[in-house]
Parts: structure tokens; C-alpha cells; sequence
């Protein structure tokens, strides 16, 4: 190795000359800046690693063509060595700094892994839109990818916070009266505002209701981090971390907003559509026809489909409304207006709503008929509709009907003997003309007949064995001869019935029927308004 000389002092990379007995010979420059200790006659078992020393007796004892080159940690350092056997059987190792590299890699693989995890995070955030569901993802993939424990503070409901609390796989729900101003930084988070450094939290100042039930060991390290939401914020998110695992550094206090900038925009998707939704369902109970009864010695009953199985509400609709005594007649209405969907069914509800206040003048059709146009002439919908009056008052085992069509298909009057009768009726639909004409016919029922009130959905219906067939009116009359002498409510049944197996699956109108049936039993008012009485007709 003498004949070396100084250029191999002055080599860019460490080297050491070690004989086969573990000595070291010569150590150059860098080496030594390396391995301070490496002095000539020094064991290297004494001044480099463990993993060095073991390789230098593997390469002397199998060569180092078999033993490639290896790698290990000395310090803060990472460095590979290469074995180069020289003619005296001393072994050079050629030593490269492999730090940067090994840093850079393990960055990379932090990012990757906080990519997927935030794939991941994004995929089960997204997965519900129940609020609850949501803030239970949440602490559940903090406490268990960000901290040791997690506790989601949502804004307040009147004077109480929802809470969220998980540790170790375990989240429970809470809603308490707290104060935000305990926790150094979560009033500022619940309204959005940027997070207070995890240095200047003291994690013995936190309140009882700030560390989960069940979290082993004190905290050690607490980080606070708003949720943002749509506009407004989504809540606050506390995790904590044991006294014996790693405080919290920079870049993981950023990966935690990072976080919480996903979970803060699913929990305000989730709490928007649950406001939705609760708004939904209330215009829902106002829109969808009332469930219909027996009024005043009279069957009432009613079927509905809309013409989508992912709607409630179309632009098909009935109502009854019942007569103050059994003297006053009951109006029983039934429609539809022109379109589909919600659009239909808004207007549906602005015809209920109107004739609902028109009702003391139900004793003359024409003139309910002429006031309800004019007040459609008037709205900014463009929509009309049609629609069918049915008037009801039981006299004795009678039962009187007046009728008036506007522009709807005229009602069908079933009798007992299997006939099935045109109530001769007919006028000019509403909404689109200034002026509607309309005649009303008078009819009776005797007990066990029925009056079938029904919107062209049922007649219009596509079906058949090559599903191009409407059901047709012939069809209907045939149907209900067979339903002589039955209750409304299994003329309704069977009525539907007959046209969901001609449908089977083809697209369809709105679909609305009612029947109106003498009953063969008549129930007297008590005077609590609801016990049946004793009266057969």
C-alpha cells in the first residue's frame, strides 16, 4: 500500500487498510475525520461498527469477491463499504456516504405513505354523508394514522358541543356544555382561524373532557387544528400523543391541517345534506297525498306511484276534505298537473293549498273551478292541470255524488251487478285558458258501489308482451266489473295491481286512483268525534 502515497491520503472517499487480523494499517484523510480512533495498529473492532468489523472478517475469511459490498449507521451517518483485497492480503474498504440518498428515500416513502393514507382517508370520509358516521372516520383515522388519541369538537347546537372521542379503535359520542376558551387555541379553531403551535399548548392545562376515556399514560404532546368547512367551519380537532411517543414536529403539525382540511369539507358536505334532507322531508309530508279514510259513512281510499321509483312526489295528486257534520258534503279532489317531478309537484302543491282555501265555495264546482284558474292564470308557472270534483253526502243507505271533470278523464262508476258506468261529465282544463267551462252530473250509490276517480297514468300505461300496449280504458272497466260489491281500499289495490304487472318494468306517468264506496256498514260519529257505531246499512 506504500506505493500508493499521498494521492491515496488525499482520495474523496474514506478508506481504510485493515490486515487480516483486524489491525488497522493506514486510514487516509477522510477516513479519519470518520473514525477518530483509526490509528495505525488500532483494532478495528474498537473504532468502527459492529456491522464493518463483522464484514472485514467475513471478507478475510471468504474473499471479498463473494462478500460485495454492505452498509450500515455510524452516527448520523449512512455509508456503504466496498472490500478491495490488496496483493498483501490486507483488505481495503472504500467507504461512500450514503446519507443523503438514504434520507431522500425515506422522505419519499413519507410522502407516498401520507398520499395513500390520505387516498384512504378521502375514500372512507366521502363514504357517508351522516354526520355522526363522519366525525367517527375522522377521529378514528387520526387516532390511529396522527396521534394516540382524538377528540373532533363540532360548532355548538344551542349551548352544547357534539364530541367525538377514539382511542385505540374506540369512538364514543358526546354532546356537553364546554368551554372552548380551556383548550390554548380551539376557540380560534372553531371559527376557522389558523392553529396555535403545538410548543405553546401545555398539555397539563387540558380540561377532563379534552383527554379521552381510556387514554393510557399523561399527554404528552397536544396539537389543536380547525376543520375548515363550505364557507364556515366544520369544528376543531384535538390530538394528543403519550408522554413516552414523539412530540409533535413541524411537518406533521402541516400534515394534520392537511388532514383535517379533507375531514373539515366531508363534515360539511355531510352536515349540508342533513339540512337538506330535514327540509326535504318536511316540503315531502306537505306534497305526498294524505292517507285517505272512511268519512261520514263513506269509504274513502287512494293509490299513488310516481312515475320514477327514485321519486316520492309527481304531479299527480288527491284530497278529501271532510264536510263539518255528517249533513255537510265532503270534497273529494283528485288531479294532475302537466310534467314530472318536483316541478310538477310544487304547483300540485300551490292547486291543494288553493282549494283548500276555496272551500266554502265547494257547493258550486263551476264557480271553485273558474277562482282556481284565475289564480294559476296569475302565478308565474306556465304549467295547467286537469282535474276531477267528487262532492259526497250520505243520505240514509244512499250515497250522493256531484261531479265536475275539468279537462281530466270523467270517474267511473262501478255497480253492484258488475256494470261499470261514464259519469257524464266534462270541461275545459285549468290554468292555461282565461275562461274554463265545466258540467256536473248527479248520481247516486248504493251501498257496496263505487265511484273511481283516476288520472290518465293508469289508461296511458305501456305494457303488454311487447311493452308498446296501453292498458286503455277497456281494460280498467274490465278490471273494476270484477271488483263489484269490494271495499275502496281493495278496489284501490286491485286497480294497481292489474297495472304495476302490465308495466312490469317500462317507464311510466305519474299514476294516481281513488275510490269512493258506499259502504254496506255505516259507522255514526259518537260524541268524541271517533267511536264507530252500530249502524248497518
Amino acid at each position: 500500500m506504500s506505493s500508493v502515497g499521498a494521492s491515496w491520503m488525499r482520495a474523496p472517499y474514506p478508506a481504510l487498510v485493515v490486515d487480516a487480523a483486524g489491525a488497522v494499517v493506514e486510514a487516509n484523510t477522510r477516513a479519519a475525520v470518520l473514525f477518530p480512533r483509526a490509528t495505525r495498529g488500532a483494532w478495528l473492532e474498537d473504532v468502527a461498527p459492529r456491522w464493518l468489523t463483522e464484514a472485514h472478517r467475513r471478507a478475510v475469511a471468504d474473499g471479498t469477491d463473494s462478500l460485495g459490498h454492505v452498509g450500515g449507521e455510524h452516527g448520523e451517518w449512512s455509508l456503504e463499504a466496498y472490500p478491495t483485497t490488496g496483493s498483501d492480503g490486507h483488505v481495503v474498504w472504500w467507504l461512500v456516504d450514503d446519507t443523503d440518498r438514504l434520507l431522500a428515500e425515506r422522505a419519499l416513502r413519507s410522502e407516498q405513505e401520507r398520499t395513500a393514507f390520505l387516498a384512504d382517508a378521502s375514500s372512507r370520509l366521502l363514504a357517508s354523508l351522516n354526520t355522526e358516521r363522519c366525525m367517527e372516520v375522522t377521529v378514528e383515522l387520526a387516532a390511529e394514522y396522527l396521534a394516540d388519541a382524538a377528540v373532533l369538537v363540532a360548532p355548538a347546537t344551542g349551548k352544547r358541543h357534539p364530541l367525538a372521542t377514539g382511542t385505540g379503535g374506540r369512538v364514543t359520542h358526546h354532546s356537553l356544555r364546554i368551554d372552548p376558551a380551556m383548550v390554548p387555541g380551539l376557540a380560534e379553531a372553531l371559527q376557522g382561524f389558523p392553529p396555535v403551535p403545538s410548543r405553546w399548548i401545555d398539555p397539563a392545562a387540558l380540561p377532563g373532557w379534552a383527554v379521552p376515556e381510556g387514554f393510557a399514560g399523561p399527554v404528552g404532546s397536544v396539537v389543536v387544528t380547525p376543520l375548515p368547512g363550505h364557507g364556515v367551519s366544520a369544528g376543531a380537532l384535538i390530538l394528543l400523543r403519550r408522554s413516552d411517543q414523539a412530540v409533535f414536529d413541524a411537518s406533521e403539525e402541516v400534515f394534520a391541517r392537511v388532514f383535517a382540511a379533507r375531514a373539515g369539507a366531508a363534515l360539511s358536505a355531510a352536515r349540508l345534506y342533513g339540512e337538506q334532507t330535514g327540509i326535504t322531508a318536511t316540503l315531502m309530508a306537505e306534497l305526498l297525498p294524505p292517507a285517505l279514510r272512511q268519512v261520514h259513512g263513506v269509504e274513502f281510499a287512494g293509490g299513488y306511484r310516481a312515475s320514477k321509483d327514485s321519486e316520492r312526489v309527481g304531479g299527480d295528486f288527491y284530497d278529501v276534505h271532510p264536510g263539518a257534520g255528517t249533513d255537510q258534503e265532503t270534497l273529494a279532489v283528485l288531479g294532475d298537473v302537466c310534467g314530472k317531478g318536483l316541478e310538477a309537484a310544487v304547483l300540485t302543491g300551490k292547486i291543494r293549498n288553493t282549494l283548500h282555501a276555496l272551500l266554502p265555495l265547494a257547493g258550486d264546482h263551476g264557480h271553485l273551478l273558474r277562482l282556481l284558474n284565475g289564480a294559476l292564470l296569475t302565478s308565474r308557472h306556465t304549467r295547467f292541470a286537469t282535474l276531477v270534483l267528487a262532492s259526497v253526502r250520505r243520505r240514509g243507505s244512499a250515497t250522493h255524488l256531484r261531479l265536475t271533470s275539468a279537462g281530466h278523464p270523467a270517474p267511473l262508476i262501478v255497480r253492484n251487478d258488475g256494470t261499470v258506468e261514464l259519469a257524464d261529465t266534462s270541461g275545459t282544463l285549468i290554468g292555461a285558458l282565461p275562461e274554463v267551462r265545466s258540467s256536473t252530473t248527479h248520481l247516486t250509490l248504493r251501498p257496496g258501489e263505487t265511484c273511481l276517480l283516476y288520472t290518465d297514468g293508469v289508461t296511458e300505461a305501456h305494457g303488454g308482451p311487447l311493452g308498446d300496449t296501453m292498458f286503455g280504458e277497456s281494460r280498467l272497466r274490465a278490471a273494476l266489473a270484477e271488483c263489484a260489491g269490494m271495499p275502496a281500499e281493495a278496489v284501490v289495490e286491485r286497480v294497481q295491481m292489474l297495472v304495476s304487472q302490465w308495466l312490469d318494468d317500462n317507464r311510466h306517468d305519474d299514476i294516481a286512483v281513488m275510490a269512493i264506496t258506499a259502504a254496506r256498514t255505516a259507522h255514526l260519529t259518537a260524541v268524541d268525534g271517533h267511536t264507530a257505531g252500530r249502524y248497518t246499512a
